[in-house]
């Protein structure tokens, strides 16, 4: 693991989800710039002390030279995203397999090398879209790709947080600093940290690909750098019509993520906050509560879930769901699942990309443009 030393809130999710189904062990990292956190955390985490690096090149060096049976397999990039291409690229060429932190780079140039690094290197590449790791998330994308709503027509996507409706961005809080400072968090604030969740899990379950959008970015917080507040309307292809909605000023909410997709003949509601319950509404017939472990389950959802019908999986389990699937692509398993990865990180800094040319144009719509590999 590079990043995600002591304190570091995402890094020690990350330890958490990869260490659930026993495919994975952290046993090298270069986890802070600081010495002492960094010892501090090899420490913590028991690790042999020569294998706590005081940087990537260092890590990256070291472990090449070791036996096969020795060096790492993998690494996990936890960083502030102005890190990702440069270390996912070291990893890549070097050999190693790579779990990356969202989003997937600072802009679509460096996602691009990124994805020509995966390639030449034949080595897997993994974004941690955690909340498409959901097993009711699974249900739902396989009951709109069965077509059970019929032609989709409408796609809605919200995702509110509070956190961030004071300055807490200059009092000292980390998190809040790098994440608003362009330097390490990019060209979007709000858009590159939730925005992307909210339009990959979009396309995701819908199975349809944003074609154009029309913005509106907005810094409701005096004197932040970066945007806290999206608001966007989406085309996709096929005629449908979305709106994302992603805002981290909306005081009061926790980390409310909620998608709502509509057909012909019905739709779905499906909400983070109570993620073992997906609502199904019909023209025709009362609505439908299909809930993790029920009955009546698409077949590939039984392998997302670890204990019996009633005992509440969350954000951890869903999250060690894409650990598993990396592990089993990496392994070459039969029929291992999806996993996010390259396309879902292009498809994501396009959208990026897109809503800012548009929120800062006069121009109504402008086109999410798709790469050849897309």
């Amino acid at each position: 693991m590079v990043g995600g030393g002591e304190g570091a809130f995402i890094g020690a999710v990350h330890r958490m989800a990869a260490a659930l189904d026993g495919d994975w062990d952290v046993v090298a990292g270069a986890f802070s710039t600081d010495g002492g956190r960094n010892v501090r955390t090899g420490d913590l985490l028991g690790l042999d002390p020569q294998r706590v690096y005081p940087s990537l090149d260092a890590l990256i060096e070291r472990e090449r030279a070791l036996p096969e049976s020795e060096k790492i397999d993998a690494l996990a990039i936890v960083t502030p995203n102005h890190l990702h291409a440069p270390m996912a690229i070291a990893a890549l060429d070097a050999g190693f397999h790579v779990f990356c932190e969202k989003p997937m780079a600072m802009s679509v140039v460096e996602a691009e090398a990124i994805a020509a690094a995966a390639k030449a290197s034949r080595r897997r590449f993994a974004l941690a879209f955690t909340y498409s790791g959901y097993p009711m998330i699974e249900e739902a994308r396989a009951r709109t790709a069965r077509g059970d709503f019929g032609a989709i027509r409408l796609v809605q996507v919200e995702y509110l947080q509070g956190w961030l409706s004071q300055p807490i961005d200059t009092d000292g809080n980390k998190q809040a600093e790098w994440r608003t400072d362009p330097a390490r968090a990019g060209l979007g604030g709000c858009l590159g940290d939730i925005g992307t969740h909210a339009f990959q899990l979009a396309e995701h379950v819908s199975g349809l690909a944003v074609q154009s959008v029309s913005a509106d970015l907005t810094t409701h917080v005096e004197g932040r750098r970066l945007d806290d507040d999206v608001s966007a309307l989406l085309r996709f292809e096929g005629g449908a019509r979305g709106v994302l909605k992603a805002s981290q000023v909306a005081a009061g909410e926790e980390n409310g993520l909620r998608l709502r997709i509509h057909g012909e003949r019905g739709g779905l509601d499906w909400a983070q906050m109570e993620p073992n319950t997906l609502t199904l509404r019909w023209l025709d017939r009362p609505a439908e509560i299909v809930r993790t472990g029920g009955p009546g389950l698409h077949d590939g959802v039984a392998a997302l879930m670890r204990t019996p019908a009633g005992h509440p999986e969350g954000y951890i389990e869903a999250f060690a769901n894409l650990y598993r699937a990396f592990a089993s692509a990496i392994r070459g398993d039969a029929g291992n699942r999806w996993c996010p990865g390259v396309i879902d990180g292009l498809r994501t800094m396009r959208f990026i990309e897109a809503v800012i040319a548009n929120a800062g144009s006069d121009q109504k719509w402008t086109l999410v443009t798709s790469g050849e590999n897309e």
